[in-house]
């Protein structure tokens, strides 16, 4: 069982959310063999279905960045790792890191982690008010058109710039870093030949090249020391399910995602 209270100080802290990811599409790809470096991430090679903590980017990373992560499918209370002081909570426990800060991006940076933000999807972009909203909750933040939804190789490019900031960081300055990961949300057409429609297809095509973008980004955080890695996504998306399409609708394909925590060991 991880132990976030014990940890922070300690580990590194990785936070990372497949935009959009359903959890079908994730257990069906990992099933499949599609997603090879994420089997051996995830504990007992398997992801956890969880229900997401908003239907879209905007209003799931603003409880995900209040402590909220996708709560999981069962019945609770369920202790968070993550709480912002507020009387009545009843999710805390002796486990949790409880932050007197409006957000765990400061709250973090309180005790000493230097905060760091690999933009993706348009809420991240910076080029509005409400695209620098949660960009602006971190010391250090970037997006890029490469990291963005319409880039091919999106993941490439957000996991080669990660790995460039985190050397440049001092080894002994702890590191929040949150990565998302924009490939898995529309439109995911490109990483399937032939695909002229959204689908679970078509999503698990994108989830499978992201897999294999990924590992970088573990190897520069295993050479700094342990991490405390937690991989998710913010929301899910219907593909015509009951003749829904898209996300901000409630649907079990938009609230079930999946979701993995682990220590990742110092190399």
């Amino acid at each position: 069982m991880i132990r976030a209270a014990e940890l922070v100080g300690s580990h590194d802290v990785l936070l990372v959310t497949l935009d959009s990811l359903r959890y079908d599409v994730a257990a069906t790809a990992l099933a499949a063999g599609r997603t090879p470096n994420l089997a051996g991430l995830l504990p007992a090679g398997r992801w956890e279905r969880r229900h997401a903590p908003g239907s879209f980017t905007y209003a799931a990373h603003q409880a995900i960045f209040a402590g909220f992560l996708p709560t999981p499918a069962e019945p609770g209370p369920h202790h968070r790792h993550f709480a912002l002081r507020f009387e009545g909570s009843r999710t805390t426990g002796p486990d949790t890191v409880l932050f007197d800060a409006p957000d765990i991006v400061s709250g973090l940076a309180a005790r000493g982690y230097h905060t760091l933000c690999i933009g993706g999807v348009g809420f991240f972009n910076k080029r509005t008010p409400l695209g620098r909203v949660l960009p602006g909750l971190f010391a250090e933040s970037h997006w890029h058109g490469r990291f963005g939804v319409q880039a091919r190789d999106s993941t490439e490019a957000q996991v080669g710039f990660a790995v460039e900031r985190i050397a440049a960081l001092p080894p002994e300055r702890k590191l929040f870093l949150f990565l998302n990961v924009s490939a898995t949300h529309h439109p995911t057409c490109a990483y399937l030949p032939g695909a002229s429609r959204e689908s679970a297809e078509t999503q698990g095509a994108a989830l499978a090249y992201a897999d294999g973008a990924l590992p970088p980004l573990f190897a520069a955080l295993s050479r700094r020391g342990p991490a405390f890695c937690i991989l998710c996504a913010d929301h899910g998306t219907a593909f015509g399910e009951d003749g829904y399409r898209g996300h901000r609708l409630a649907h079990p394909t938009v609230w079930d995602v999946p979701y993995a925590e682990f220590i990742q060991e110092a190399a």
